[in-house]
């Protein structure tokens, strides 16, 4: 694994480290929210609701955008959305790790049998 996507894991674990933002990233699996919306749902003030956003835009798994120009228009509304292909990386990892995991625990058992 390239030094680049190790990075790329690390922040994505570190910015699902905390419950509001593992929170936000599910509520955004089901569409995309304003940011109001979403610190209204979570209990969040709007100021720890941003720094959370902030978090989950830096590690590249959401982006904002603005809402359509047929909705009511606000200039400071912004409306938050899951990348696609934001946790590739990391699913890729969990698969290697569960492969290793899973060899090791068969080995171990393997082991433990011959020696019954």
């Amino acid at each position: 694994m390239g030094v680049r996507r190790a990075a790329d894991i690390d922040r994505t674990f570190a910015a699902m480290a905390d419950p509001h933002r593992r929170r936000a990233v599910e509520l955004l699996g089901e569409r995309p929210r304003p940011a109001g919306e979403l610190a209204r749902d979570l209990g969040l003030s709007p100021p720890a609701m941003s720094r959370h956003l902030k978090t989950l835009r830096d590690a590249q798994l959401i982006f904002e955008t603005r809402p359509e120009p047929h909705v009511a228009y606000d200039a400071r509304v912004r409306v938050y959305a899951l990348r696609p292909d934001a946790m590739n990386d990391l699913k890729e990892w969990l698969e290697r790790a569960e492969r290793l995991w899973s060899e090791q625990l068969a080995a171990y058992k393997a082991h433990l049998e011959r020696d019954a």
